[in-house]
């Protein structure tokens, strides 16, 4: 318990939360934010909490191994073995943050293929692409009912093929990005988002995205 004494992150999910939530990418108890500690357990959203109102007693600690580590009736969220996905398979990730929102939704029905294709623009900066005119693939996965499934999936094909870029859209559900910092996920959660809804109405007006 003593990382978590020196360095607690539940405030500044908290206030990540509240920012998402204004803006309409965590309306009610939709998505999950996480962090992990020095001893690589995290802590992540309890089921059920409205995001827009949440505080730190509103999170479980998890173990990489899905044990729960807090002594409390809260369960974690549906969505906890995508985060469990993203701390295995990056070891650099100390933050992962799942929204919800319409422009990723519209976007993930743009191909019936594994993967979209995104934008050569500006904003692919904030995940790390710094090339002229990149050729750059965003992982596209399948929803399932058991969220399980999909972490699976995750662990099978990054452990693979890792990702061109720190991030991820599940079809019809949301998008999952992860970072070395909280602030960090932040930026990217909201360069995906710009991505998304640049995508969107570039397909309404047959925009190529060269």
């Amino acid at each position: 318990m003593s990382a978590i004494a020196q360095h607690d992150p539940r405030p500044l999910l908290v206030a990540h939360a509240r920012s998402f939530y204004e803006r309409g990418w965590m309306w009610g108890t939709a998505g999950n934010l996480s962090a992990r500690l020095p001893d690589n357990s995290f802590w992540i959203t309890a089921s059920g909490c409205a995001k827009g109102e949440l505080t730190p007693e509103q999170f479980v600690q998890m173990s990489l191994e899905g044990k729960l580590l807090t002594q409390t009736a809260a369960k974690p969220s549906a969505e906890t073995s995508i985060h469990q996905a993203v701390y295995r398979l990056f070891p650099d990730a100390t933050a992962c943050y799942h929204v919800h929102t319409v422009s990723a939704n519209l976007a993930s029905r743009l191909t019936a293929a594994e993967q979209i294709r995104l934008p050569a623009i500006e904003m692919l900066k904030g995940l790390g692409i710094w090339e002229a005119n990149p050729t750059v693939h965003l992982a596209l996965f399948s929803n399932h009912l058991q969220v399980s499934e999909i972490g699976a999936e995750m662990l099978a094909r990054f452990g693979q093929k890792p990702p061109q870029i720190p991030a991820c859209l599940i079809r019809d559900h949301g998008v999952t990005v992860w970072g070395r910092s909280q602030d960090e996920a932040k930026n990217r959660i909201e360069a995906m988002e710009f991505i998304f809804q640049y995508t969107v109405a570039a397909k309404s007006i047959d925009l190529p995205l060269i």
